[in-house]
């Protein structure tokens, strides 16, 4: 089934994993998947490769194994900066031989090894390849606090419409902590007639790592409230972690209740944490029922 699919007058439910490590047995992702199976997401999206690397094998495998032995729909990520077409051709290929029927298309990270490689300088232009070569049902990112890039809000709109318009089927947002960076994004979003379903993307932030992670990379404001959480808690890892999630509780209780059209969970492959966070909002989505594994 393909994503675009699911939106009709309910919240979709979606989790993100990530592949094992090059070094990690691969059986940790499957252990990781057979604790989250109860949850029964509408999608699960899985990044490509592990640590940024260029290896989707597993990806794919994982992708596949989400869909034809859990009952899954899953979606595969694929950032496509140093690829060139055909290999961007070869891995939609596998893809589609595999049963896979969603890609999330990415540039990826722009690193100094890869700038100038490859026939793909930024996500745009691979969604208009999948588009006019296949037929994927195609998601991609937007940022609700403009990408780290981009020189104002209005050309990482204009960036972003043109985007859609090359053929995207469904977006996800990076993560934010303030919810109004997100009613804002969606009324300027719906305002320049971008009007495909737009995800809310959560990650529950859990330790101080993945804190200061975030702000480096995303330019994720951190609001007074989560500020504060962070002071209280920061030398307390067990309460943090519990407070990381009791704030994400929160979040997704307010976009549910003013309509967002889906919550991706960023799960971090950890179940704990995202068995948490679905019990306790559960009863405010129409969850799938769970397919017997096969």
């Amino acid at each position: 089934m393909k994503t675009a699919e699911l939106f009709d007058n309910r919240t979709v439910f979606s989790l993100e994993i990530f592949p094992p490590k090059p070094d990690a047995e691969e059986s940790v992702i499957y252990d990781t998947l057979e604790e989250l199976s109860d949850i029964c997401p509408d999608f699960i999206s899985v990044t490509y490769g592990a640590g940024g690397g260029r290896n989707g094998c597993k990806t794919i495998q994982i992708a596949s194994d989400i869909k034809n032995r859990y009952g899954v729909e899953s979606v595969a990520h694929l950032p496509c900066i140093g690829l060139t077409r055909n290999q961007a051709g070869e891995i939609l290929d596998s893809m589609q031989e595999n049963g896979i029927e969603n890609i999330l298309a990415l540039r990826g990270d722009c690193t100094d090894s890869r700038k100038g490689c490859g026939d793909f300088s930024h996500a745009s232009e691979l969604i208009s390849f999948i588009r006019d070569n296949y037929d994927f049902n195609i998601i991609a990112a937007c940022y609700p606090e403009v990408h780290p890039e981009s020189g104002s809000a209005v050309e990482d709109l204009k960036w972003l419409r043109y985007k859609v318009d090359c053929g995207v089927d469904h977006l996800i947002t990076q993560l934010f902590l303030d919810n109004r960076y997100f009613y804002s994004f969606i009324e300027k979003t719906r305002i320049a007639g971008i009007n495909i379903p737009v995800e809310a993307g959560i990650m529950p932030v859990t330790n101080k790592r993945q804190i200061e992670r975030m702000v480096k990379l995303c330019g994720v404001e951190l609001p007074k409230k989560f500020v504060r959480i962070l002071e209280r808690y920061e030398h307390n890892e067990t309460a943090l972690r519990d407070a990381g999630i009791a704030y994400a509780i929160d979040q997704i209780t307010d976009l549910i209740a003013d309509g967002v059209d889906g919550i991706h969970l960023y799960t971090m492959n950890n179940p704990y944490v995202a068995h948490k966070i679905y019990e306790a909002v559960q009863s405010l989505v129409k969850v799938r029922a769970c397919a017997t594994e096969q």
